[in-house]
């Protein structure tokens, strides 16, 4: 209870809480009439935020929206903004130099402040949101895969979408991750009675397989040269998205209950649909070359 004080002082000195019903005057970054519906209650008494804390429900939108705008001048330039997180990025130290000094004095200017303790900088190497990024391209973060090295086999369909959820993270780096997943996928459905069988192991073997051996996604430069591979059947679509002879992501997905009955052709043409759906923000507005293995198509 003693640390449960201390952190309440910590925020009433900072000015991030108010006991309720109190009339102070300063001005409150939370809209008056809603200070209300931030209270909390302590044995040491009721209390309100008068800025908003990241445990309200539309609290991480507010924030990244915020950031957003803030950011907006350099945003995919040579920033990148997840919530709280502020990712910079250069090809040269000299270039890097500039660009932090921009976003700092950016930020001063915003009054937003970074803890320095948290701050990192001249990095070579980036752990961020799962993916390990430096000079050679993007990488699987091997901290967050290491659970699946000793993952046991799924008794459960909920265990079985544990273990897609986590490996369907890092799908991109997977060629035909939905055509390899789908004995595990099957069993997930209701109407499926949960059998497992050689197929089954030989997927979620090979899932981990892929997951630890999985290629290094280069990252695209500029918007020239994008070329795209599609190919369908009747396990699902699959494509591969390359810039001069680098892989850049990979992406697959299993076939809707309609689909099913497409011909081939409608097939083929819905993998090239798919591939310029999901990777519209790198292929709108540039040419690029599509290549798919159906002649008449």
């Amino acid at each position: 209870m003693q640390e449960l004080s201390s952190q309440l002082q910590e925020l009433l000195d900072k000015g991030f809480i108010r006991p309720s019903f109190s009339p102070w005057g300063a001005p409150d970054r939370v809209n008056d009439e809603d200070i209300p519906k931030t209270a909390f209650r302590t044995r040491y008494g009721h209390y309100e935020f008068v800025v908003m804390p990241f445990g309200l429900t539309n609290a991480p939108a507010v924030f990244m929206d915020l950031m957003n705008r803030v950011c907006r001048p350099y945003l995919n330039q040579f920033v990148i903004v997840f919530i709280d997180d502020i990712l910079i990025y250069s090809k040269t130290e000299q270039e890097h130099e500039d660009h932090l000094r921009k976003v700092l004095e950016l930020l001063r200017a915003e009054q937003l402040y970074a803890k320095f303790s948290k701050c990192e900088f001249w990095l070579k190497e980036v752990h961020f949101l799962g993916h390990v990024i430096n000079r050679d391209g993007i990488h699987v973060d091997p901290t967050k895969i290491e659970a699946i090295k000793n993952w046991t086999t799924p008794s459960t369909p909920t265990e079985i979408h544990s273990f897609q959820g986590l490996a369907g993270y890092y799908r991109r780096f997977i060629a035909n991750f939905s055509k390899i997943a789908l004995p595990l996928t099957t069993l997930t459905q209701k109407s499926q009675a949960f059998i497992w069988g050689q197929k089954q192991e030989d997927a979620f073997q090979l899932l981990k397989q892929k997951l630890f051996n999985s290629p290094i996604l280069s990252l695209p430069e500029g918007s020239d040269d994008f070329i795209v591979y599609c190919d369908a059947s009747n396990l699902g679509l699959g494509c591969v998205l390359t810039q001069r002879d680098k892989v850049i992501a990979y992406a697959s997905r299993q076939l809707k209950v309609h689909e099913k009955n497409y011909t081939t052709h409608d097939l083929e043409l819905g993998a090239v649909v798919f591939a310029l759906k999901i990777w519209r923000h790198y292929l709108y507005g540039t040419k690029c070359v599509i290549y798919t293995d159906h002649k008449s198509l």
